[in-house]
C-alpha cells in the first residue's frame, strides 16, 4: 500500500485500517507513558507543537487555547502538560548500499543533534540495511557518535520502512520523555515489508514522531531550487507524508551550517512540545485527528490519527 497525496489522507487511512484488519501477523497492546499522563486503555496522548505566522514557538497557552477532533467530533482534553521533560532521540543511520557517497554528511549531521542536547536528555544510535541494529543503547548525556560508526562501510539493501517501524516501537518505551525517531537517509528503500502508509500508522499509535534528514548536495536539495535530483525526489510523496502524519518532519541540509541549524530545529521543536490526552470514543479502528489552535493564526502540528479498540500492527 502507497500513501497518497496528504490532501487524501482520509482515503489513505481508511484504506490503511482496512488493509491492517486483514493482517494475520501478531498486534502488540499499546502502552500509553504512565509518568505522563495517567493510564487507561481509552486515554490518547498527543505531542503537538505551535507556531506563529512567522514560524517562531509560541508558548504558555493552556488546554482551553485548542481543540481535538476525534474522527470530526471533538473531545474534552482531559489532561495537559507543559513542562520541560528530557528528550529521548534515537538516531537511525541508513548504512546500505546507496549510502556510499552520503554517510560522512549523515554523520557529521547526527553530531549536529548530539550537540544540541543537553545532560539530562538521553539518546540511542542504531545502523540498518536489512536488519536493525543497536550501535549505542539509550545513554544519558551523549555527546560524539561511537567510534565504530567511522568504520562502518555501506552495503547491501534497504529495509528503511521495516527499521523506522521496529526503531519506533522501541523508543515507544522511554517513559516520561519527549520521543522521536530521527533517520539519516537518502529515502530509498527496496527490500522493507511494510509500506510508508503502514509505518505511519504504528509510528502514530505510540505517538513517537519520525524525523527524516537528508544530508545531500546543494543540487539535490529543494530548498536551493534543485528538485529534481534523486535524493530529493526520494524523500517527497510517501515519506514526506510518513513525517507528517506522525508529527514529524523532513529536513534536507547540503552544508555543515544548514544542517547544524536543522539539528538544532529538531531539537527545539521536541522542547516545545504540548502534551495533550484526551479519552477516546472507544471505537475500534483508525480514527482521523485534528489538533488545532482556537487562534487561526497559529499553526500546530501533531499526528494525525490512532488506532482505538486494537492494537498496531507488528512485523513479528
Amino acid at each position: 500500500m502507497t500513501p497518497r497525496p496528504v490532501k487524501d489522507f482520509g482515503v489513505v487511512f481508511a484504506a490503511f485500517v482496512v488493509a491492517a484488519a486483514m493482517e494475520t501477523a501478531t498486534w502488540a497492546a499499546v502502552q500509553e507513558p504512565a509518568i505522563t499522563f495517567r493510564s487507561g486503555i481509552d486515554l490518547v496522548r498527543v505531542s503537538a507543537i505551535v507556531r506563529d505566522e512567522n514560524g517562531r514557538f509560541v508558548q504558555n497557552l493552556t488546554k482551553d487555547d485548542f481543540e481535538v477532533l476525534d474522527s470530526g467530533e471533538p473531545r474534552e482534553i482531559s489532561e495537559f502538560r507543559q513542562d520541560r521533560t528530557g528528550v529521548s532521540v534515537a538516531l537511525l543511520f541508513d548504512v546500505s548500499g546507496s549510502m556510499k557517497h552520503t554517510l560522512p554528511e549523515a554523520r557529521e549531521a547526527g553530531m549536529h543533534v548530539l550537540s544540541w542536547l543537553e545532560p539530562h536528555d538521553e539518546a540511542s544510535v542504531f545502523t540498518f540495511d536489512t536488519r536493525l541494529d543497536e550501535v549505542m543503547p539509550f545513554t544519558n548525556g551523549l555527546k560524539a557518535l561511537p567510534a565504530s560508526m567511522e568504520t562502518v562501510m555501506p552495503f547491501g539493501a534497504t529495509s528503511l520502512h521495516d527499521a523506522i517501524a521496529q526503531l519506533t516501537e522501541r523508543v515507544g518505551t522511554r517513559e516520561g520523555r519527549r520521543r522521536a525517531v530521527v533517520v539519516f537517509t537518502d529515502g530509498r528503500d527496496n527490500h522493507s515489508r511494510l509500506a510508508p502508509g503502514e509505518v505511519s500508522g504504528i509510528a502514530s499509535s505510540i505517538d513517537v514522531p519520525v524525523y527524516l534528514f537528508a544530508a545531500v548536495p546543494s543540487v539535490d536539495n529543494p530548498s536551493k531550487g534543485f528538485q529534481t535530483g534523486k535524493q530529493a525526489l526520494s524523500l517527497s510523496g510517501p515519506l514526506s507524508d510518513l513525517a507528517g502524519w506522525t508529527g514529524g518532519h523532513v529536513f534536507v541540509a547540503s552544508t555543515p551550517a544548514a544542517r547544524s541549524m536543522a539539528a538544532r530545529q529538531l531539537v527545539d521543536e521536541l522542547r516545545h512540545q504540548y502534551l495533550i490526552a484526551f479519552e477516546s470514543s472507544g471505537k475500534p479502528g483508525w480514527h482521523p485527528l485534528v489538533v488545532r489552535a482556537r487562534d487561526k493564526d497559529l499553526v500546530v502540528r501533531a499526528r494525525t490519527g490512532y488506532i482505538a479498540g486494537q492494537s498496531r500492527p507488528s512485523l513479528n
